[in-house]
């Protein structure tokens, strides 16, 4: 298997898993808070990519490059994460995936001034057509403007940002540290304000009721939604360019509404079909640069 088939399955694997994590998410945080479970979340990454990492003998790594992706951690899972959670409590669901659709475009620009990625005529067709297919998943016409949601808009664009930002400085980091050990200290860096903000929420609010279908979600969420698929998609940025591993951030919507359809009863529409084959033709023009 070639570097451009294996980073594009192991970017399509990651956001098809987080597809379905929106179904799980959905149950759990009715009874977890949301920084609560991310913190969850990334005590149960770290914990499964150290257990591999000492298997593996990877666990080297210098203290100048260790700050380093502790901070780009903080970025994508301190700042980034935040933001999203704030943004989808201040606005609507809706508006959440519309807007951090945009975030290929903006791993795009990112990688042309922190990578020196050339933006081709190719992959900005490519783009341009799996981001219409996106529009047409999510359906557009669902997004509200309201002057009430305008914070939580704005979060939800930040969240976009910082993600692509995130991504992008990803791959700038594992051209010299294997990308296991960036994933596992890239979830240190996003413990501080998740620590600190779910001590906050329980605090406030409390636990709701632990039940085995509850912890069954959490370990799904921890382990292979955030340790698993987060190392995947450090894997498609350290292998592919930046700009071609963002556009399989596309599959996201695309398995979340699926799912959303077997185990949610929400219905899937011939736009939804329409919208998902654009943004597979976009992948494929995509990779064949």
């Amino acid at each position: 298997m070639n570097k451009t088939t294996l980073g594009i399955i192991s970017g399509l694997s990651a956001t098809s898993i987080w597809g379905a994590m929106y179904v799980v998410s959905k149950a759990v945080m009715a009874v977890i808070p949301p920084f609560s479970l991310l913190t969850s979340r990334l005590l149960l990454g770290i914990f499964t990519l150290f257990i591999i990492a000492i298997v593996q003998k990877k666990l080297i790594i210098t203290k100048k490059a260790f700050l380093d992706i502790f901070w780009v951690g903080f970025v994508g899972y301190g700042i980034s994460l935040g933001f999203q959670f704030v943004g989808t409590n201040l606005s609507t669901a809706a508006n959440g995936s519309l807007v951090t659709s945009a975030t290929p475009a903006f791993v795009l620009i990112f990688a042309a001034f922190i990578l020196k990625e050339k933006i081709t005529p190719r992959r900005l067709i490519a783009l341009i057509i799996a981001s219409l297919g996106v529009l047409a998943v999510i359906d557009p016409r669902s997004a509200q403007l309201d002057s009430s949601l305008f914070w939580g808009n704005i979060s939800l664009v930040a969240a976009a940002l910082t993600w692509a930002l995130y991504s992008v400085l990803v791959r700038k980091i594992t051209r010299d540290v294997d990308v296991l050990v960036v994933s596992l200290v890239a979830f240190l860096g996003g413990l501080p304000t998740s620590i600190t903000t779910s001590a906050l929420e329980i605090s406030t609010n409390g636990l709701g009721q632990i039940t085995p279908g509850v912890i069954a979600g959490i370990l799904f969420i921890g382990i292979i939604s955030t340790g698993f698929a987060m190392y995947l998609w450090n894997t498609a940025f350290a292998l592919l360019d930046a700009s071609l591993a963002s556009l399989t951030f596309f599959a996201q919507p695309v398995v979340g509404t699926i799912l959303s359809a077997i185990f949610l009863g929400e219905t899937i529409t011939p736009l939804f079909l329409f919208g998902g084959l654009l943004i597979g033709i976009g992948l494929v023009i995509a990779s064949k640069e």
